[in-house]
């Protein structure tokens, strides 16, 4: 299966250069190029696509601000020129964050990221009801049962998936792989750490126990969290 692209650039020499990288691998597919957001968002009305190589500064709608107006959107990764944006955009959980001008080798490997992310989630649809999942570690696929997972910890664009004995390392956002673990079992306390809701063994207002780890509770979540973790089983005076 092809991933399905829409390239949004302002310039035509930049949408051009990437039209060719993306006629250059295999797994991809050209769906539609265009110029500016408001293009894009048209196209976005009636077609679907599963990847979008999408320019940061443009006139009138940037690239953030055309994401951060879609309400389910596809994978992305960001093209510019202007290297200060780079952490914003790992805040939006896009794949990647290429810096023009971008060598084919540095395509090839932003695309083969989105690729395998693809067909993780792909995959995650597939085994709803399951009781495990995969990420990939280093260079391979690690089996993950949901069970012994404690808590997810962002660091940058990278995840720690900790679970009692190990510590894994994957090349993926938080907010990625929030959007894959079944709600009933994982909660998001912070914006750095998913928790798993039948490990926590203690909390408060602010932090959570988990084993032997303290984990802070976002303020703007704090309600939601005790809701979620205790609801009617808090015993009462």
């Amino acid at each position: 299966m092809k991933l399905r692209c829409l390239i949004v650039d302002d310039e035509p020499i930049a949408r051009k250069g990437l039209e060719e990288y993306v006629s250059e691998i295999s797994f991809l597919e050209l769906t539609h190029s265009c110029e500016s957001a408001r293009k894009a968002a048209d196209f976005l009305k009636t077609n679907s696509i599963d990847l979008i190589l999408l320019d940061i500064q443009m006139p009138k709608v940037s690239g953030i601000e055309f994401l951060r107006a879609l309400e389910n959107p596809p994978l992305v990764i960001f093209t510019t020129a202007y290297s200060e944006y780079a952490l914003e955009g790992y805040s939006l959980d896009v794949i990647d964050f290429l810096l023009k001008p971008i060598s084919f080798d540095r395509f090839l490997k932003a695309a083969q990221k989105a690729n395998e992310y693809y067909q993780l989630k792909e995959q995650a649809k597939e085994n709803q009801g399951s009781d495990y999942f995969f990420i990939k570690v280093n260079h391979q696929f690690e089996k993950v049962n949901y069970d012994e997972v404690l808590y997810l910890e962002a660091m940058q664009n990278y995840c720690i998936v900790h679970t009692s004995n190990r510590k894994l390392i994957t090349y993926h956002t938080l907010g990625g792989l929030e959007r894959q673990l079944p709600t009933a079992q994982f909660l998001k306390v912070h914006k750095s750490f998913i928790v798993a809701l039948d490990k926590i063994s203690a909390l408060d207002s602010n932090e959570l126990k988990i084993e032997s780890a303290t984990i802070p509770i976002s303020r703007s979540l704090k309600d939601e969290v005790m809701k979620k973790v205790m609801g009617n089983k808090l015993f009462k005076r």
